[in-house]
């Protein structure tokens, strides 16, 4: 949490960006055009909180908005040059270094410390606690929950 907390500061200070913004930018760049239902989804947060980070990436003009000419129910959003600059600008996110590591380890390695991880969330009652997006670490919770059900 204290690793977390200190990338959320220095992503801040670097970017003038929030981690879910920050996300949010990341999900538009890799979808191109994408409706605020597809976004949320992505980055597994609510269409209405989806929808005030937006509002915030709109007025800072890191995005804009358009209704779909193929279906007026729905909105898109659309990535501006300054939101691909801000993108750059920020420091990696903090799960890409943790990947990179982890990959790198032995598949002993790995499973013991999925296995040590699941065994602390549950000593927390933390197993049903969404940590995503800020925690996401894409294949390795996936990983955790294949191996679980062995």
């Amino acid at each position: 949490m204290r690793a977390t907390d200190l990338h959320s500061r220095e992503l801040v200070r670097t970017s003038g960006l929030t981690t879910p913004q920050l996300l949010l930018l990341q999900s538009i760049k890799s979808s191109g055009e994408v409706s605020i239902g597809a976004l949320s989804e992505d980055v597994n947060l609510s269409q209405a909180t989806v929808t005030s980070i937006l509002d915030r990436l709109v007025q800072r003009g890191f995005v804009t908005r358009a209704r779909s000419t193929h279906d007026k129910r729905k909105v898109h959003a659309y990535l501006t040059d300054a939101g691909r600059q801000a993108i750059k600008k920020a420091p990696a996110p903090l799960q890409e270094n943790f990947m990179k590591q982890f990959s790198e380890l032995e598949e002993w390695e790995q499973n013991m410390i999925i296995a040590s991880l699941q065994r602390l969330a549950t000593m927390m009652d933390a197993e049903k606690l969404d940590a995503a997006p800020v925690l996401d670490v894409g294949s390795l919770d996936r990983l955790g929950a294949q191996e679980k059900n062995k």
